[in-house]
């Protein structure tokens, strides 16, 4: 029965996502029941895409790649994949019908990481950004207000300057990884070789701003999901108020994480601020 494989894919693609990223997993569970498979479906997909490129070195990526794209596009055609991850995928995206669009986007993005190593200019950087982090909010937004594209299209622009900020702690956190392994530069007009004081400050001014956008929109999320986004808004912000505090060249050379145990107090006092209504 289709019925038994699509429960064998939904399990999928939250082990995918308990697996590589217990922050995100735990803010997903945050969410009601009634979307929170349909987050992991989404996690599960861009995940993988991300994986081949970042992690497959051994590998020849780019024809992997293009194998997971002829896949993807039949498994959104054919309303089934024998790749159990994009079988869950293609039920999210149908059920919400999510623009394809923006997983349109999400690929070229994940494709430019095959090759591409500098972004030297602020387009350039706006557009990956975009692909990777703020059209991948946008699928997440569907499922949020369970496919109104009234209340979509009112908490477009908030979510995407929150997808923009989590991307842009990620690539502050991960700027040894993404620099001295992968050789990749996200950041234009900043010398990684040599991060100054200067050049971090205006990065996170940058990321502040996002939030501050981010915020406005999440206290206009339906109940579903408004304390599950918080949680993660919470945590990308704990994750910045450390690199802020980190001298500019020790952030090049060690990457930042935030323990477990203040990912717990993170919970508590999130769960605090929501139940008295102070978002």
């Amino acid at each position: 029965m289709k019925q038994l494989f699509d429960t064998v894919s939904y399990s999928c693609s939250k082990i995918v996502t308990k697996t590589y990223s217990t922050s995100f997993s735990l803010a997903t569970k945050m969410l009601s029941n009634s979307i929170r498979n349909d987050i992991y479906n989404i996690y599960g997909f861009v995940r993988l895409a991300d994986e081949i490129v970042d992690s497959f070195h051994d590998y020849k990526k780019e024809s992997l790649f293009n194998k997971f794209t002829e896949d993807l596009e039949s498994a959104l055609k054919e309303k089934i994949s024998l790749n159990p991850i994009l079988n869950a995928f293609q039920y999210t995206f149908h059920k919400y019908n999510i623009d394809k669009e923006l997983v349109d986007a999400f690929m070229k993005s994940m494709r430019l990481d095959l090759h591409k190593t500098d972004y030297l200019t602020d387009q350039e950087y706006k557009d990956y950004i975009y692909g990777s982090a703020d059209v991948v909010g946008l699928m997440c937004l569907k499922v949020f207000v369970k496919g109104d594209q009234i209340k979509y299209d009112n908490l477009k622009d908030t979510a995407m300057s929150l997808g923009s900020a989590f991307q842009k702690v990620n690539f502050l956190r991960d700027l040894k990884a993404d620099f001295d392994e992968l050789n990749r530069s996200y950041f234009p007009n900043a010398d990684l070789s040599n991060l100054d004081e200067a050049s971090k400050k205006e990065i996170i001014d940058d990321i502040e701003s996002d939030f501050a956008k981010g915020l406005s929109g999440i206290k206009k999320l339906p109940i579903d999901a408004k304390f599950g986004v918080f949680m993660a808004y919470r945590y990308y912000r704990q994750l910045l108020k450390k690199l802020k505090k980190t001298p500019a060249l020790k952030i090049k050379s060690t990457r930042i994480r935030v323990s477990n145990p203040k990912k717990i107090e993170l919970l508590m006092r999130s769960y605090v601020k929501y139940q008295l209504n102070l978002l």
